[in-house]
């Protein structure tokens, strides 16, 4: 079984080079190889000195950076512009594998950070089993919806009406001006369902397709409503209202 032991806070070679990078404020895309190797070793005598155990792979990556090291002290091919080399061949940067290496090691570093915090924060809340309120429901009325409507629920049914003459209105039509009040109108509803004798359907009070007879035939409802002479109906949210003369 592996174990991963911190030598003096670091958990190992690529999280030494990530601090020193951004310790020195180096660009990670272009590392200046002779600085940071000899940072590098630098802390790795530290360690020594202190008489601390140095991992293997600390070594493995003190050796990695003097390869890579010598390897960019030596001077690169040049094209001496013979006609038989066609084209220079391409030189790989020897950072590169370090570089993608360091990468991927930081977006694991910054994603295992993130899921500390997150830790942290789900450390602080505290939860409890359900508890069981079968014993309470029973005690507690249960109050019935119907005939339970609300000027809400008239305000909505009156926009469904509007919606439905619109939609029913003929494309030209010549509507003779009627002028009609509240109390006459409030009338007429109440001998219609006092000659029904029975739950009637709110859209059909409004017969004609005209807006004034509308508004004027909703206000004489709603002045119903409030004088408590008539009764709703509404079985469910959003469904049919009814009315019905308050005997």
């Amino acid at each position: 079984m592996q174990v991963n032991i911190k030598t003096a806070g670091f958990e190992g070679p690529l999280d030494l080079l990530l601090h020193l990078i951004k310790h020195l404020e180096i660009d990670i895309y272009d590392i200046p190889m002779s600085e940071i190797t000899d940072q590098y070793l630098l802390y790795i005598h530290t360690m020594k000195e202190l008489e601390l155990d140095v991992a293997s792979e600390f070594l493995v990556m003190a050796a990695t950076l003097l390869a890579i090291k010598s390897q960019m002290l030596l001077p690169k091919y040049e094209n001496s512009g013979d006609d038989d080399l066609l084209e220079e061949e391409y030189i790989e940067d020897p950072r590169e594998e370090l570089v993608s290496r360091l990468i991927e090691y930081r977006k694991y570093k910054e994603a295992a950070n993130d899921l500390k915090e997150k830790e942290k924060e789900r450390s602080l809340m505290f939860t409890k089993p359900p508890s069981d309120l079968s014993d309470y429901a029973t005690n507690v009325p249960v109050e019935e919806i119907d005939n339970k409507v609300t000027i809400y629920d008239m305000l909505g049914a009156f926009n469904k009406l509007l919606r439905r003459q619109k939609l029913q209105k003929p494309l030209h039509t010549k509507v003779a001006r009627q002028e009609i009040s509240i109390e006459k109108r409030m009338q007429e509803v109440e001998s219609h369902l006092v000659n029904v004798g029975d739950w009637v359907n709110f859209f059909d009070l409004f017969p004609y397709p005209e807006k004034e007879y509308i508004v004027v035939t909703f206000l004489a409802i709603l002045e119903l409503m409030k004088r408590d002479s008539v009764e709703f109906q509404q079985k469910g949210n959003f469904e049919e209202i009814w009315l019905q003369y308050k005997k």
